[in-house]
Parts: C-alpha cells; sequence; structure tokens
C-alpha cells in the first residue's frame, strides 16, 4: 500500500524511482502467464475442500445505507475473520498466494457467495513467489567479520537459494563522482573478466537489479552483491547511499545482497577478498487466482467494482492484513446478497498482491478498452482494523498536498462519500495518500476512479493523530505487520507483551485488530458500495436506472461503453 501512512515498507527494483510496494520480500513483477487473451474471467475448479458456515439470510430491503449497515454486523466479520485463522493454523500458519492456506481461503469466500446466489468466477493466474527463511554473510578473507542482516546487508528478494563463496570481482565499477553507472547491465561488462565461480560486485544505477544480477549468473558467478550508486550526497541523497531493501523482481539461481555504497566501495578496495553469501529461500512461479462475485441484477456497462487482498504475507496469517478488508467485504456482499442494485457490483478477493499487487494488475491488463470502460469506479479496502488505528480515507482530490497527485476525475467525489459517513458518525478522519502501495493502483493507472479505507501499517502514530483517534503515540499502527503475530493471539505468537497490553488499556482488541476500528470500518464499506451500487452519478454523470449512456457521455474516465462483463 502506502508510504504515508500505508501498508508497506520500500523495496527497491533498480529501475528509476523506488517501487513502493508494501516491504516484507516481494516485487511488482508482471505475471508469468501474461494471458492477456484471458480477457473475461474463467472460473476454475475448487482447489480444495472447506466447510462453510451457512451464509447469513440477506434481505432484499438492504437497500440503503441505513439498513445494510445494520445487517453488517461486526460479529458476522468476526467470524469470517477466525475462519481464515483456523485456515492459516492449518497450513503452517499462513494464507499467502501460491499456498495451501490461500487455496483454503478462495475456497471459503466462493463456497459462500455462491451458496449466497452470486455469480461466483475465479481466475487462475502465474506469479513468481518468494520466502525467505534465513541469510548470512561473512568476510572469509582477509580479516574474518560477520555481517549483521538489516544493518550490513539485505538478502535481495528473489535471492537464489544456496551457498555463494569466493573471490570478489569489481564489475565496472563508476566510483567517481557523480559516480553514473551501468554497472552489470550487459553481457559485455563480464568479458574479459573472470566471474565464474567468483561473487561480482555491481553497483547500483540505469537498469533493473534483476537483470545485474542475472547477467552475473549467465556469467557463471557463484554470487552477487550490488552495492548503492554513491550519487549525489550523502546529506541529500541518503537513499543512494545507504543500505537499501532491493528486489530482483524474479527467481535467479544465484544468492544476491544489496550493501551501502561506503560497504561496497571498501570491498572494491580490499586485495583478495574473499566473501561467502548463504541464502535460504525458496523463489519459483507459482499459481494463484482472484475470486469474483457479481450481482445478478445491475448495469454492466456501469459496474461498481469492490475490493480487498485475500492473500496474507507468507510470515502470518494475515489476521488484520488483510483479513479485516477481505471479512468485511464478504460480509457486506452476503448482506446485500437480495439486494436488486442500478448497478452491477463486482466484488473481488484479489490474490498475489503481497507478491507485488499482481492479481489486480492481472485482473485489469486482461480486460478489453471496453471492459475498462465499463467500470464506474473502483473501491480498496486493505487493513481497516489495526490495533493502533487511524481512520486513513484515500485522498482523492489531494487535498493533503502530500506524495502523489489527486486520483482520477471522480475519486475526490468517493472521498466525500467516506468523510460524510465519518461525519455523520462524529468520527475524524485523516487522508491518506495515493502511492500505488495497494490494488488501487492497476484501476488509477487506467483512470478508473478509486477510493477506499486504510488504518495504518508500519507507520508510527503521531501526537497529532493521538489527539484525534487515542492510542499510543510513536508506536506502529499495526505492530505485527507482516509478521507471525498478525493473528488471533498476537503475543502468543511473538508480539511484545508490554506494548500490547498498553495498547488493550486503550481500546477494545480482538487478537491483533481493534474492534471499534473495524466495526466502524466495516460500516463505511458498507455504505460506500450501497450508495454507488444504485447511484454513480456524483463520480461519473452517469444517471442510474435509465438507458445505456452508449457512446461514454458523462462518463469519468472516458472511454466507449458496450458489452457487458464476462
Amino acid at each position: 500500500m502506502k508510504v504515508h501512512q500505508d501498508c508497506r515498507n520500500i523495496r527497491h527494483t533498480g529501475v528509476g524511482e523506488p517501487d513502493t510496494h508494501r516491504g516484507r520480500t516481494w516485487h511488482i513483477v508482471v505475471p508469468f502467464s501474461g494471458r492477456r487473451l484471458l480477457a473475461g474471467i474463467a472460473a476454475s475448479t475448487l482447489l480444495g475442500t472447506v466447510a462453510l458456515a451457512s451464509p447469513a439470510s440477506a434481505d432484499p430491503n438492504n437497500n440503503s445505507a441505513k439498513k445494510l449497515t445494520k445487517a453488517v454486523t461486526v460479529e458476522g466479520v468476526f467470524k469470517h475473520l477466525d475462519k481464515f485463522q483456523a485456515i492459516a493454523t492449518a497450513n503452517n500458519g499462513t494464507r499467502a498466494s501460491g499456498t495451501p492456506g490461500y487455496d483454503a481461503s478462495a475456497d471459503y469466500v466462493a463456497g459462500l457467495l455462491k451458496k449466497a446466489g452470486y455469480k461466483v468466477s475465479r481466475q487462475q493466474f502465474d506469479f513468481a513467489f518468494y520466502e525467505e527463511f534465513g541469510s548470512s554473510f561473512a568476510q572469509v578473507a582477509p580479516n574474518p567479520t560477520t555481517y549483521q542482516a538489516g544493518v550490513d546487508y539485505d538478502l535481495m528478494d528473489y535471492s537464489g537459494d544456496g551457498v555463494g563463496q569466493g573471490q570478489v570481482v569489481a564489475v565496472d565499477l563508476n566510483l567517481t563522482p557523480p559516480r553514473a553507472s551501468t554497472s552489470g547491465c550487459e553481457a559485455s561488462d563480464f568479458a574479459g573478466i573472470n566471474v565464474v565461480g567468483k561473487i561480482a560486485l555491481m553497483q547500483r544505477g540505469t537498469c533493473g537489479f534483476g537483470d545485474k544480477v542475472a547477467n552475473a549468473e549467465a556469467a557463471g558467478a557463484a554470487g552477487a552483491i550490488i552495492m548503492n550508486q554513491g550519487n549525489g550526497t550523502p546529506e541529500a541523497n541518503p537513499d543512494r547511499w545507504e543500505l537499501f531493501a532491493g528486489t530482483l523482481g524474479a527467481p535467479v539461481g544465484i544468492p544476491a545482497v544489496s550493501v551501502s555504497y561506503d560497504t561496497g566501495a571498501q570491498f572494491a578496495a580490499t586485495p583478495g577478498l574473499v566473501l561467502r553469501i548463504e541464502a535460504d529461500t525458496t523463489s519459483e512461479v507459482r499459481s494463484t487466482e482472484n475470486v469474483f462475485a457479481q450481482t445478478k441484477e445491475g448495469r454492466t456497462d456501469n459496474v461498481v467494482v469492490a475490493g480487498a487482498h485475500l492473500d496474507s504475507d507468507p510470515a502470518g496469517p494475515g489476521y488484520n492484513d488483510n483479513g479485516t478488508g477481505s471479512a468485511a467485504l464478504l460480509e457486506v456482499a452476503l448482506q446485500m446478497a437480495k439486494v436488486k442494485p442500478n448497478n452491477a457490483v463486482r466484488f473481488a478477493w484479489w490474490g498475489a498482491e503481497e507478491a507485488g499487487l499482481i492479481g489486480s494488475q492481472y485482473y485489469v491488463d486482461s480486460l478489453t478498452e471496453q471492459e475498462i470502460a465499463n467500470i464506474a469506479l473502483y473501491l480498496n479496502f486493505d487493513m481497516i482494523g489495526s490495533p493502533n488505528y487511524v481512520f486513513g480515507v484515500y485522498d482523492g482530490d489531494d487535498s493533503a498536498q502530500e506524495g502523489a497527485g489527486p486520483g482520477p476525475e471522480g475519486s475526490a467525489q468517493i472521498e466525500k462519500v467516506f468523510e460524510d459517513f465519518f461525519a455523520s458518525r462524529k468520527l475524524p478522519t485523516v487522508p491518506s495518500d495515493f502511492t500505488g502501495r495497494s490494488d488501487y493502483g492497476a484501476f488509477i493507472d487506467v483512470d478508473i476512479p478509486a477510493g477506499g479505507l486504510f488504518t495504518g501499517a508500519e507507520g508510527r502514530k503521531t501526537a497529532a493523530e493521538v489527539a484525534l483517534f487515542g492510542g499510543l503515540e510513536g508506536e506502529a499502527y499495526d505492530p505485527c505487520y507482516h509478521q507471525a503475530c498478525d493473528s488471533l493471539t498476537p503475543v502468543a505468537d511473538g508480539a511484545d507483551a508490554a506494548l500490547y497490553q498498553a495498547l488493550g488499556k486503550k481500546y477494545k482488541l480482538k487478537g491483533n485488530v481493534n474492534v471499534f476500528a473495524l466495526d466502524v470500518n466495516a460500516d463505511a464499506v458498507a455504505t460506500a458500495v450501497i450508495t454507488f451500487a444504485f447511484d454513480t452519478s456524483a463520480v461519473n454523470g452517469v444517471k442510474s436506472p435509465g438507458k445505456s449512456h452508449g457512446k461514454g457521455k458523462g462518463h469519468g474516465h472516458k472511454h466507449g461503453h458496450g458489452h457487458a462483463w464476462k
């Protein structure tokens, strides 16, 4: 999700600006299957067997915000959250895409929605799966030294598994200011130097990190180090000097680490340097899926899409991230299953979000221009129950003047629906910047208006936010973000007991979720979905009910219109 109060740490791709997708070990990757011909959404066979709870009996009269928010209860949302936890517990503690825990989660969601009467589809795709279990990095000679992960080095995402040890060979480094570097970007960079069975030392710059390491591997290197570039000055450009977290974007066959500029320059100046890299990783192509449920009623040329990513980080069950968004969206869908909206509503549970927003991007890439035009707007719900929460609303009009600019035309009107909801409850909100760190990114990129909710991730709560929302200043919004303790039993799963005791004195928590924040946000989800299900005119000028608007008149993202979603 975000740098500003959002779901991800920064990972760098090596091309242009840093990739701002969320943090543990992921990178935005074009799915390996690349099947753009899957313009529709093909149904697939259920991948596992999951006992299904009986869906709540929906009322066809849940057709207003007042009625639907009454039907959507926090107890109902927690039933799904607890099911997700049980699935993770039965599957090695995770619901990450590409694992049985995700498959079972998808089965659970699809099964309930099908039983409730929705048109359910499942879209499969391949992606680069990566999980890191441990690493070490050491200087063997001269002067044996052991380096500390996260301080002296970082294992790069999609690093190969195994051990690489050998003499360090510098590859086309430029250590003279302004240090413009193409190190390792071309196969020719390795001509005339012998890196076979050795460690290739390369410098950041010009091309992707994955290109550099792939070239080193092709030349026979046993391991790779990418040092920061060292351009600009350490004071003005610390991101180009300090240790950075990098991603290769796709699996490679040799272990690879990143280091700061100064560490790399020291390596380059040390005669006879021998280093050893050990990596314990899984890095391979796996298959996963998106799950969709669409109302049988409503205009299919003015579709409201509401989405939440279903996968957890590999480290844990994802009780908050993103069990909360997935569970709330599921309960809203079930409670309005018998409603006959003016506009079709397409509920989406995205796969491989934690691997780089891949499921939502794959879906948008699979759509024709016409199918994109038929989407009126997108609503995104990712982490809506953080224990040390804020009520974040995506800043559609860029009123905060911070970070990214405004969303596509119509996004400000989506933001207003959420702001009006919170105002009606006499609750404050803060603007949450569109930085591309969650699944709205693919929709914004094709000019679809977007909005949604977010309660914070690894960022730390400010004094001003404590004044608005209570809680603990200086502590993370979610202290268990991307950890095993993002669960129903955080302290038992490794959370700081004193911190959670202090949070428990400020708030009512259930596991790693703030009950009040989730309760309020579930109602906010319901309000926005049902509002736009009946009327998107404030966003795109389209009146419903009525005849098709044919050539796209009044549609905020200026595409033609025509056939329905398939």
